[in-house]
């Protein structure tokens, strides 16, 4: 298995020669700074694949990545040009080398947290789901029309009672965490910025919303198969419909759907562990056994999830996810593709999140990007694979 290591290009905290030290050979990056539907010219490629090289060691191998502008996924107007723009921006990658591009199809938002420091025993901090917290925001805050058809009376009275407490910074905090899950939009919404998204989306259910990712997929699967590259989804995360809005990256049935939709190895599937497993009727493993030949990319940490669909991010070899029964699959699925001669049979991970740990606290990286947290993870998956490795040479 190959290391790999988010880095969020020259905005980023943590600088390549850090990155060295971690022991990752591997760069997944994307141009941040591009506008979603443009197109990334191969100069600006180039210039971003030659400041990685200059470091030595390291190498971009991962795109994370190609974003999919929210109008593919309304369905909304003239789509052509987007589409057109998407195909060239993966035709300059594959021209540069580069071609593995991870991307999500989740409305309006990425990942999505409510707390970005929740205290861990022993010191540190993490980034934490709760679903009370969620109902503040959506109920009371947001005041999302029935939003409370999504939380039980227990959890709407709760939330009611916290939010009659919060002071204005309070609030100012609540949406902050919910927005840090953008991490390649560097605008963020305000309240009334984000009630005007969702009515973009007020008539998009799961159903529509599946069939603009059929589009998607039948308009560019068939370029990235003639390029050479492979396409790799996200999972939703949280893996649940969030603010009225519908999610169709979350379950083994979605998966099965998305990769028989258009059936060919450049549409594969990005093994997120924890977006995954932040649903508790997901069984990961089996999943990452299912799916193993199209997994073109893995993201590894662990959740503990709580009995109210709350969740926080645990240790990678804690919480509910078994990692060493994951990594076991991934390194058999390696073995087969190279006893069938695949070239391209190691497959890339990298530690995904981290908790804040020593020097990380106070640093201001990206939430859920510390080195110290990752550095930590990416030691304890390392001894993952190099234990089973024992094992398979015995």
């Amino acid at each position: 298995m190959i290391e790999s290591w988010r880095w969020f290009g020259p905005l980023d905290k943590i600088s390549l020669p850090e990155i060295t030290q971690t022991g990752a050979s591997g760069i997944v990056t994307a141009l941040h700074d591009i506008p979603y539907g443009e197109v990334w010219p191969v100069e600006a490629i180039a210039a971003r694949q030659k400041m990685i090289a200059d470091i030595g060691l390291l190498d971009w191998m991962v795109v994370e990545s190609l974003p999919i502008h929210e109008r593919i996924k309304r369905g909304e107007g003239d789509l052509s040009p987007l589409f057109a723009t998407y195909r060239q921006s993966m035709a300059n990658l594959a021209t540069c080398g580069i071609t593995t591009i991870c991307y999500n199809f989740m409305p309006l938002l990425d990942w999505t947290r409510t707390t970005l420091n929740a205290p861990v025993q022993g010191g540190g901090t993490a980034l934490r789901f709760d679903r009370q917290d969620m109902a503040v925001f959506e109920i009371f805050m947001l005041e999302r029309i029935d939003a409370e058809a999504d939380y039980t009376p227990d959890i709407i009275d709760a939330a009611k009672r916290h939010f009659d407490q919060m002071q204005p910074h309070d609030k100012d905090h609540l949406l902050a965490s919910i927005m840090a899950g953008l991490p390649g939009a560097y605008d963020r919404y305000s309240i009334s910025q984000l009630r005007d998204e969702l009515v973009k989306y007020k008539d998009i259910d799961h159903a529509s919303l599946r069939a603009n990712y059929s589009r998607f997929l039948h308009e560019v699967i068939p370029t990235a198969a003639e390029l050479g590259m492979r396409l790799c989804v996200h999972p939703d995360d949280p893996p649940r419909d969030i603010l009225g809005l519908p999610r169709i990256v979350s379950t083994h049935a979605d998966i099965a759907w998305i990769l028989d939709e258009v059936d060919d190895m450049a549409n594969g599937l990005t093994l997120c562990s924890g977006s995954l497993g932040a649903n508790p009727d997901n069984d990961v493993p089996q999943i990452a056994a299912a799916f193993a030949e199209r997994i073109h990319f893995a993201h590894l940490r662990n959740v503990s999830i709580d009995d109210d669909g709350s969740f926080q991010e645990a240790a990678h070899l804690d919480g509910d996810v078994d990692m060493v029964a994951l990594v076991k699959i991934l390194m058999a699925e390696e073995q087969r593709r190279w006893q069938n001669g695949r070239a391209d049979h190691e497959i890339v991970f990298r530690p995904d999140h981290g908790h804040e740990l020593l020097s990380d606290i106070g640093r201001g990286t990206h939430p859920g990007y510390p080195l110290i947290g990752r550095m930590r993870g990416l030691a304890e998956l390392r001894g993952i694979v190099r234990a089973l490795a024992h094992g398979q040479k015995d």
